[in-house]
């Protein structure tokens, strides 16, 4: 049974090698040029704030919300289609249904206005 991971741990050791070595690369050929806008604090692409306590839009946290459903809906889809054949109809069935709950809940946070930047 444990053969079965040895893909999965060879690609994981890939994976790991070739980050230490592009890691490594940067570290040694990168020019390191730090500037007062370099070294400047920023919050989501734009200038600093004068006060750390002011209040954000609730958008920011509404589009956060919405990157971690999409993105469990992807931890939930690698699994589901390579065991596609497995789960039958009923599996594919229980998946559009999950994937038509989270598109009714994207057009609604889109009509709503959620996504619009002013």
């Amino acid at each position: 049974m444990l053969i079965n991971y040895i893909p999965i741990l060879v690609f994981m050791a890939i994976g790991v090698f070739l980050g230490v070595i592009l890691y490594s690369v940067n570290a040694v050929l990168a020019r390191r040029a730090p500037d007062s806008e370099k070294l400047s604090p920023y919050e989501c692409g734009f200038e600093a704030f004068e006060d750390s306590r002011i209040k954000f839009d609730v958008r920011y946290y509404l589009v956060a919300i919405l990157f971690i459903i999409f993105d469990l809906e992807i931890a939930f889809l690698f699994p589901w289609a390579v065991a596609l054949q497995e789960v039958g109809m009923g599996g594919f069935l229980a998946m559009m249904l999950f994937l038509g709950i989270l598109v009714v809940g994207f057009i609604y946070e889109w009509k709503k206005g959620a996504l619009e930047w002013e």
